[in-house]
């Protein structure tokens, strides 16, 4: 998660679901930036979508690519998915053109991602501009995407809880 301090627009305010992080970079997802724009329906598959079901802007990284997410069903194989972590899956781009997929009940999709080079996020997250959490599943597929960043602060308490009611714009406080 991001704090208000970053110095990045394109971050602002953000809860970035990390798929992977090792020597070579990191890559992820923003998980509260919904778009107007209906999910295609060639990437349409059979499980349910997440409400809303639009496409999410993901990142400013290569804003034409398409990652999908998956909620894991419970006691099921994989089909067309990697396991990220805990109850989520990231669809392989075969399974999504194919329409072959499987295990998984809900899905959201994202047009873009977030990404950072070797190094790059470490140094970020030893300057202290974003907050490592346990992410639940609901967060990654929440019916309330745009609150995502402010009630995942606040449900921590103490300053991250602070720091999750600083207003928008400080003026008007």
């Amino acid at each position: 998660m991001s704090v208000p301090a970053l110095p990045d627009d394109n971050f602002d305010r953000t809860v970035v679901y990390v798929i992977d992080h090792d020597s070579s970079g990191a890559i992820g997802v923003v998980l509260n930036r919904p778009s107007e724009l209906e999910v295609p329906a060639e990437i349409r598959l059979g499980p349910s979508w997440a409400s809303p079901d639009v496409m999410f802007e993901g990142g400013p990284v290569s804003p034409e690519a398409v990652i999908v997410l998956g909620r894991r069903k419970l006691g099921e194989d994989l089909a067309g998915a990697a396991p990220v972590g805990g109850t989520v899956a990231v669809l392989t781009a075969d399974a999504v053109e194919n329409h072959e997929v499987g295990g998984v009940d809900l899905l959201r999709a994202y047009a873009g991602y977030a990404g950072w080079g070797p190094g790059q996020l470490d140094a970020e997250l030893e300057a202290g501009v974003w907050v490592v959490l346990d992410v639940p599943p609901d967060d990654v597929f929440s019916s309330a995407p745009v609150d995502l960043w402010r009630s995942v602060l606040t449900r921590q308490g103490g300053r991250l809880a602070a720091i999750g009611r600083h207003p928008v714009d400080p003026s008007v406080n």
